[in-house]
Order: C-alpha cells, then sequence, then structure tokens
C-alpha cells in the first residue's frame, strides 16, 4: 500500500539499500527500518529526516546510521527477513563497539520489523509475522530510544511490551489507515516527516537520561 501510494505521487521507484556490514564504533547508532517500499537512504518518509534531526541536536557526538537490510515488500518473510538482520546486527555491533547506545526507528511494516526484535509479535497485523529473534536482555540495555511511526500492531491494540516500552514514542497520526483502529487515510500514514523533530526530541532526552 505506502509503495503503490508513493508510486502514485511521483515517488522514486528504485530503492538502495547499504548492504549488512559492522559500522564503526559511535557514541549513538541509528537503527532504522523502513516501511513497505521506502525509498530513500533510511527512508524518506521517516529515516532520513529522523536521523538528520538527531544528528543536529547531539552536536558533537559521533552518530551513525544502519538501514536494515531487508526486502521491505509484501512477502510473507519480508518482515521476519528484517527481525533476523536487525537483531544480527545490533547484537554484532554491540559486542564490536562496548558502551554504543543504539536508536531503533522503524516505520510501517519497520515498526513490525523492530518490535518483533524486541519481543513483541506482530503475527496477525498487516505486514507482520512472527518473532523469530530477540535482541538478548543485556544488550536491550544499551537501546537507549524505541521510534515507531505508523506501527500495524496498534490496529489491534498493541504495542510494544516489556522494560524497553517505557523508552518507546509509538506515534500513530489521527486517521492513519495503517494503525488507527477507525483509521481510513493514505495521506496520513504518510505525514510522518513533519514529526521528525518531536522523534529526535524524545531520542535525545532518553540518551540524556542514560548518560
Amino acid at each position: 500500500m505506502l509503495a503503490a501510494s508513493l508510486l502514485a505521487a511521483g515517488g522514486v521507484a528504485v530503492v538502495t539499500i547499504p548492504g549488512a556490514s559492522a559500522a564503526e564504533c559511535s557514541d549513538v547508532e541509528v537503527v532504522v527500518a523502513r516501511g513497505t517500499g521506502e525509498p530513500g537512504a533510511l527512508g524518506l518518509i521517516v529515516g532520513d529526516p529522523v536521523f538528520d534531526a538527531i544528528q543536529d541536536r547531539l552536536g558533537g557526538a559521533a552518530v551513525t546510521s544502519h538501514a536494515v537490510d531487508y526486502p521491505a515488500n509484501l512477502r510473507r518473510d519480508s518482515p521476519t527477513d528484517g527481525n533476523q538482520a536487525l537483531v544480527d546486527h545490533v547484537t554484532s555491533q554491540a559486542q564490536a563497539c562496548a558502551g554504543q547506545q543504539f536508536v531503533l526507528v522503524g516505520y510501517s511494516q519497520g515498526a513490525n520489523v523492530v518490535g518483533n526484535s524486541l519481543g513483541t509479535s506482530s503475527d496477525g497485523a498487516l505486514v507482520g509475522g512472527p518473532v523469530v529473534a530477540t535482541i538478548p536482555d543485556a544488550i536491550q540495555d544499551q537501546v537507549a530510544a524505541v521510534l515507531v511511526f505508523g506501527y500495524p500492531l496498534r490496529k489491534q491494540g498493541g504495542g510494544i511490551e516489556g522494560a524497553v516500552a517505557q523508552r518507546t514514542l509509538d506515534l500513530c497520526a489521527d486517521g492513519d489507515v495503517i494503525c488507527d483502529p477507525a483509521g481510513a487515510s493514505i495521506a496520513a500514514h504518510l505525514s510522518y516527516r513533519a514529526n521528525a523533530g518531536e522523534a529526535a526530541d524524545f531520542a535525545v532526552a532518553q540518551l540524556s537520561a542514560l548518560a
């Protein structure tokens, strides 16, 4: 649905996704799971503007980003591929970079990917699937903030659970057809670029709390 909407609006049809590899060790890594068919390095609607806003607010801190390497399409195994890829990356990155903190960002299907990676199953939700891997508890302590937008599980009244829920900002625009139980608006689902500053402020506040 997102892919079709972007194309109808004249969006970019070709998406280039960085390969899954260990990034440099930084103070903070922003790990982004983009939405279905979403163009952009990290995601035109959410990932790119949120990462830029976090960088702006953190000033001199070393901040890197990682795009979760997964199909982000309508295949049944797309969200589970993303779940496994996110957990693999964060686990290896945390082992290689002691003390690095993570901000996990997910939009639409990517929110399902993030939630699954933290142990909240999106099975039965739109573009969702069962949990196939979870970030180890010890590493979850390095997850400073979680930012999810247009989370399909919310359509069913669900959301991220567990200790990390206290460090989660879950944004669902009024009328969003994907996350609002009463929603029917595609435009609302494509509106989250406007929330980049709010999300960055939340993430930076959580990072400060753990400093």
